[in-house]
């Protein structure tokens, strides 16, 4: 083969996977074609969600919404009446990720309750194009601020064994890890996965993972099925989780 031709066909193979690499790649402002439930997703939607605590032995409810205002900009906020848990907070959408604020305040059975203050990232690998065995994932890092009430730990300097459900106040600095996942298997279900964990000043530590599935009714309109563990300093729920969203 003639040098010339080699090196023609050797640049039209670059140029043909350079694209193909390209077509795999999401455009991450394409809100509208993204899963129900990726994090990175902007849009204005209202949802609400009945979910049982095997921890207190109680169901309730929650209220969430997002009210998007451009295509990388959003408000978001929730609310559960039963347990006064509720946050808001905002996101913003960037080339390689999202960045979301939060401030919320989580209440436990025996009292504890804290404030939350958050400021972190959602990193989706498929904007690399990066999509193992059609999983796309989306590793989280971010910074937090508590502060609250609870009972003291028995290795702690001030627990009495008298009185282990005295309520203290404590706060603590940190930051968190983790990373959520999810596979679309067909046009309607969707697997999903998620774990993380955070560590603070005065010995702080907590952590929360958990799986379900997703199904989508129509392109607006869609339910998830989680169930979730969390655990930290302040109390520690293990819950199942029926959602409905509906996107405007």
């Amino acid at each position: 083969m003639p040098k010339h031709v080699a090196c023609l066909t050797l640049l039209c193979a670059s140029v043909i996977s350079s694209a193909a690499f390209a077509e795999q790649k999401r455009d991450i402002y394409d809100n509208e074609n993204k899963n129900a439930d990726d994090p990175t997703r902007i849009v204005t939607k209202l949802g609400v969600a009945a979910d049982y605590n095997f921890e207190s032995e109680k169901a309730g409810y929650s209220i969430s919404g997002s009210l998007g205002l451009s295509e990388a900009q959003k408000i978001n906020a929730r609310y559960h009446p039963d347990t006064q848990e509720w946050s808001v907070g905002g996101s913003w959408l960037f080339d390689i990720g999202i960045v979301n604020f939060n401030f919320g305040h989580s209440e436990y059975s025996d009292g504890s309750n804290f404030n939350n203050y958050s400021v972190g990232t959602f990193l989706p690998l498929s904007v690399f194009g990066i999509e193992p065995a059609g999983w796309q994932i989306f590793p989280m890092a971010g910074f937090n601020y508590t502060d609250g009430e609870r009972p003291l730990n028995a290795n702690d300097e001030f627990y009495d064994p008298n009185n282990p459900f005295v309520l203290h106040p404590s706060d603590s600095t940190g930051g968190y890890v983790g990373a959520f996942s999810l596979k679309p298997i067909n046009d309607k279900f969707t697997a999903m996965a998620f774990a993380g964990a955070s560590i603070g000043s005065d010995d702080y530590f907590g952590y929360w993972m958990g799986a379900g599935t997703g199904y989508n009714f129509t392109k607006k309109d869609s339910i998830s099925l989680l169930a979730l563990v969390s655990d930290n300093d302040y109390g520690s729920d293990k819950k199942v989780i029926l959602s409905y969203s509906h996107t405007f």
